[in-house]
């Protein structure tokens, strides 16, 4: 098999993002994709290309994940996070993820364990046995951002006008449905392993204890090096019921359509049953690239040899040279 051209793609995030906070959006996705690329190429692991670039959204207050993350009824951040490699479809999960910057690096810290998923008071203990700094006082991932969203959406509850929980603020979708936030990334090398990172706060005004479609292996995130990876965002209960990142694949390997078709497909074909809407990021198992999305806007960027494209609205992108 020829040598594939190595690919950090990653997104940060779908739904109704007011335009003030578009170009705080391509900023962080940009960077990000440049983070996971520079890593690649120093590593030569897609491991570390996925963790690295969804960290840098993690640290970014423009993104619903990490510092930023948007707050249950109770104001408190609850955060989740997979990862999953592709050579070995080994996976670390983690969920109800308290007062730590990085979520992505302790689920990839769980893949040490047998298990592939820990929640809870289980997961903070790990977290503090592997000596991950958990912040105290605790809620210092809160933003004002994320105080403004809650308020928001409880003043849209109690007026009966807001359908699914918001993750965007702004004037521009006050009271308007949103969608999850979350942040993700998919990378390949030139040898065709691929490995899947995916990274959220969740959705506003959930219950203490939700636990939507980010950790969840098939939902969020999955990654098989035979077929390709897949990072998805949006409505969680929605996409958890269509087991979106899955389908997407199976599009790809029993149906022959290339990335940028099963991902447009799968997503509208989720919508258009459960109304909820969705975007996703995929790279199949030849290097093909796909990004689609039914919300009204996704944050998207990838690299591929000395080119970074990147977009937000449907239907268009930009292009950049980026040094070797």
């Amino acid at each position: 098999m020829s040598a594939i051209e190595p690919v950090v793609l990653v997104h940060g995030g779908a739904g109704d993002i007011p335009v003030e906070r578009v170009e705080g959006k391509l900023v962080g996705v940009k960077l990000a994709a440049k983070v996971g690329f520079a890593k690649l190429k120093e590593t030569s692991c897609v491991m570390d290309a996925v963790e690295e670039a969804v960290r840098s959204m993690e640290l970014d207050p423009y993104f619903n994940a990490g510092y930023g993350s948007v707050l249950t009824t109770a104001g408190n951040v609850e955060m989740e996070a997979s990862i999953m490699n592709g050579a070995t479809l080994r996976a670390g999960c983690c969920s109800l993820v308290k007062d730590i910057m990085h979520p992505i690096s302790l689920a990839r810290r769980m893949m040490k364990t047998p298990h592939n998923f820990l929640a809870g008071d289980g997961v903070m203990e790990f977290a503090a046995d592997e000596g991950f700094e958990i912040m105290k006082p605790p809620g210092q991932l809160v933003t004002d951002y994320a105080r403004e969203a809650l308020e928001e959406w409880k003043e849209g509850q109690h007026r009966g006008e807001i359908q699914f929980a918001r993750t965007e603020i702004g004037s521009a979708n006050k009271y308007n449905k949103s969608e999850v936030g979350t942040v993700g990334a998919v990378a390949i090398d030139s040898s065709g392993n691929i490995a899947v990172a995916t990274s959220t706060g969740g959705i506003t005004g959930k219950l203490p204890g939700r636990v939507g479609d980010t950790p969840l292996v098939g939902a969020g995130t999955y990654s098989d090096n035979s077929v390709g990876g897949v990072s998805t965002t949006g409505h969680g209960e929605t996409i958890m019921k269509y087991c979106l990142a899955h389908d997407i694949l199976k599009r790809i390997e029993f149906l022959g359509e290339d990335a940028q078709t099963a991902t447009e497909n799968s997503c509208k074909a989720m919508t258009d049953r459960l109304t909820g809407t969705a975007g996703a990021i995929t790279i199949d198992s030849k290097g093909q690239v796909g990004v689609s999305f039914t919300s009204k806007r996704m944050a998207w960027a990838y690299i591929k040899g000395t080119k970074l494209k990147y977009g937000i609205e449907k239907n268009q992108h930009h292009e950049e040279t980026v040094q070797e």
